[in-house]
């Protein structure tokens, strides 16, 4: 497969020979293999990857592992099941391309891998104050954890990060050059800080060692293997209404969100990835079309064909009020924007609701 010009061409001969030698490429052959108009070592290499997933049985884990099967990678799961569910990656377990290592994110990871993402870390405020210093570490150690193993075996690395390192946004809809507005000691700091070290992180190591990162900013995503106890709003107002209980909303039902269906995200993610290396992020990833929590539960009724009321409780502390992704740079950098509409992906996940709690 002859792609022009040669990779040893690109730079000069000491670096070439350097980098070839360090990914155990010979680098004559590999010269050869272009000039003959074959596929080379390093092409191969790229066509399968074999890719690591931290947080693998999880929500969003689990559809990112499906999809990268799908292109013809070599996916290595890595998940303590704490939030993560082993059937979500069941259906996985008999693909000769697929294995599953049980281990915390937050132990050293001893791999050989191509790209790594990095998924790793209970997303809800139920799971992840239950235990709010083991959240700070996953957040942080997880985080050394993979960029070491992406510095020692020269892998790309894209970090899951998160809407929550905008806090109680003063600007909207949130740009990634804004800053943010985040409470450092609140219930809700062990996820938002922690999030917001771990890109401080990824950016020091790719300064320093020169690791290829990418940083994607999560806004809402919801869809099939959410956890229907898992205390996030879309799961919530579903398993109440399918269970024909009132749906609880927090506040008056003004405070706003933008939900994106996860197929969309997952997308969004691989084309992260696969962009040009200079395209670092931080990435904003969401739809960027405002819900109210009132609006949402009249759709989850009208969803799920209940009858289900809406009753009111007080809002939990530090909730922010809105929260809308501004994707310009998406776009235009990755050629991506989310297709499915709220009231398609809500009846998806109540179907998928509906079998998991046969009902």
């Amino acid at each position: 497969m002859n792609t022009g010009r040669s990779a040893i061409d690109s730079c000069d001969g000491r670096t070439a020979w350097a980098s070839f030698a360090a990914l155990g490429i010979d680098a004559d052959q590999e010269r050869k293999q272009e000039e003959m108009g074959e596929e080379t070592t390093l092409e191969a290499r790229e066509r399968h990857r074999r890719v690591l997933v931290t947080g693998g049985a999880g929500f969003i884990g689990s559809h990112l592992c499906e999809r990268l099967l799908a292109r013809g990678d070599e996916v290595v799961c890595l998940d303590n099941y704490f939030t993560g569910r082993r059937a979500n990656i069941a259906h996985l377990l008999t693909n000769p391309a697929f294995e599953m290592l049980r281990q915390d994110v937050t132990a050293p990871i001893s791999l050989e891998v191509d790209e790594i993402y990095n998924l790793a870390c209970p997303a809800s405020p139920l799971h992840y104050q239950f235990d709010p210093v083991a959240t700070v570490r996953t957040n942080v150690q997880g985080a050394i954890n993979v960029l070491e193993l992406a510095n020692r075996s020269r892998a790309k690395v894209l970090q899951a990060s998160t809407s929550e390192v905008y806090g109680h946004p003063r600007v909207h809809p949130q740009p990634e050059d804004y800053w943010g507005y985040v409470n450092p000691i609140g219930p809700r700091a062990c996820y938002d800080e922690g999030k917001r070290c771990a890109e401080t992180l990824f950016f020091d190591y790719h300064r320093q060692h020169g690791v290829r990162i990418k940083v994607a900013r999560i806004f809402n995503t919801y869809g099939p293997r959410l956890r229907s106890d898992d205390g996030r709003v879309v799961s919530n107002f579903i398993v109440q209404a399918l269970e024909g209980r009132p749906i609880t909303l927090f506040g008056d039902g003004s405070q706003t969100r933008s939900f994106c269906y996860v197929d969309d995200m997952i997308d969004g993610l691989m084309r992260l990835m696969d962009s040009p290396d200079e395209m670092t992020g931080p990435v904003n990833l969401g739809r960027p079309y405002e819900f109210t929590m009132l609006e949402l539960a009249k759709l989850v009724i009208e969803a799920s064909g209940t009858r289900s009321e809406i009753s009111f409780e007080e809002l939990p502390e530090d909730d922010p009020a809105q929260r809308r992704p501004d994707i310009k740079l998406a776009r235009e950098r990755l050629g991506w924007e989310p297709t499915i509409d709220l009231p398609q992906g809500l009846r998806k996940t109540v179907a998928y609701f509906r079998r998991l709690l046969e009902i």
